[in-house]
């Protein structure tokens, strides 16, 4: 069991994106099945299309963004949910003035990122 504070988590840059960080809030060290990330993605800023060999559980704090998922375009903001299954192409891009922030769950199994 833990109890943090997300100001206590430090912050890393994710890597092939322009803007984009990421904590991770409960690691695969602190649960048995699950992890979570927030992750930030600065006005201006984007992560390519990639593919992730886990699905990921995706609840929307703030901002809000373009998300691909496949051959769809959705704009999501605050309370939304996206759940993107493992193998599926997608892509975010900040839409607005304002970080775009949202909780990202996965399973604690093996994840490969490939960029599209």
């Amino acid at each position: 069991m833990s109890v943090k504070h997300i100001s206590e988590v430090p912050s890393e840059v994710v890597p092939n994106a322009s803007g984009v960080s990421k904590q991770v809030l409960i690691s695969a060290e602190e649960a048995p099945h699950f992890a979570m990330r927030c992750f930030t993605i600065q006005p201006g800023g984007k992560m390519p299309l990639h593919t992730n060999t886990v699905e990921h559980e995706q609840f929307v704090l703030s901002g809000k963004a373009e998300v691909t998922l496949g051959e769809e375009h959705y704009e999501v903001g605050p309370g939304n949910v996206v759940f993107i299954p493992a193998g599926t192409p997608h892509a975010y891009t900040n839409q607005g003035d304002e970080p775009f922030r949202f909780l990202c769950s996965i399973p604690n199994l093996e994840d490969h990122t490939m960029y599209l």
